[in-house]
């Protein structure tokens, strides 16, 4: 590999690294032929795009992002790298948990992950982030949340609304007036009053 195909490669793991909002640090060496390619075609249809890496060409990407930083990851890129990077936070995850479960294998192996600025370190976070919410779950889960109250108050009123309009409706078809005789009752005690 000369040196310009090595800066094109630099250059396209640092877009990828830039835009990338859920990165997967991963360890895959290990699986056979059919193994990788099961692997390659599970992320596929689930939309993770997984990329084979040289280490030294990913850690030049990673010292080239300005808004991200990597730093803690340089320590993981020993042995082979793997790169899972989705926009879903938990789809990497997921394939690792279900590809360890369904195949017995060692590997696929999480070494990291970037997710939404967080950094997570060490295959032990497999679990929690194959449970991770999205961003776009996390804010549906809130107007949920907000949304609930409000529903309550509308079902509220509109029943209170009916009990009102009955109350009215009574009293303006003169069922609910007073009798002329608790009216007269009222009446007299103020006008003794007066004399």
């Amino acid at each position: 590999m000369n040196r310009e195909e090595k800066k094109n490669i630099i250059s396209s793991l640092s877009v990828k690294l830039k835009e990338g909002s859920s990165i997967y640090f991963t360890k895959i060496h290990g699986l056979d032929a059919v193994q990788t390619a099961s692997l390659r075609r599970l992320c596929f249809e689930r939309g993770v795009s997984l990329l084979v890496v040289k280490n030294r060409l990913l850690k030049k990407a990673m010292e080239e992002q300005d808004e991200k930083d990597f730093s803690e990851f340089f320590d993981l890129l020993k042995e082979n790298t793997s790169l899972m990077i989705s926009e879903s936070s938990k789809a990497p995850a997921k394939i690792i948990k279900d590809f360890l479960e369904k195949n017995g294998t060692e590997t696929p192996l999480l070494k990291g992950a970037y997710i939404d600025n967080e950094i997570y370190l060490g295959h032990e976070n497999v679990d929690l982030l194959s449970t991770l919410k999205s961003r776009e779950e996390l804010i549906g889960d809130v107007l949920t949340l907000l949304q609930s109250p409000i529903k309550n108050l509308i079902s509220s009123l509109n029943s209170s609304s009916n009990n009102l309009t009955g109350i009215l409706k009574s009293l303006s078809d003169g069922t609910g007036n007073l009798s002329k005789k608790e009216s007269a009752v009222e009446e007299t005690p103020a006008e003794e009053d007066e004399k």
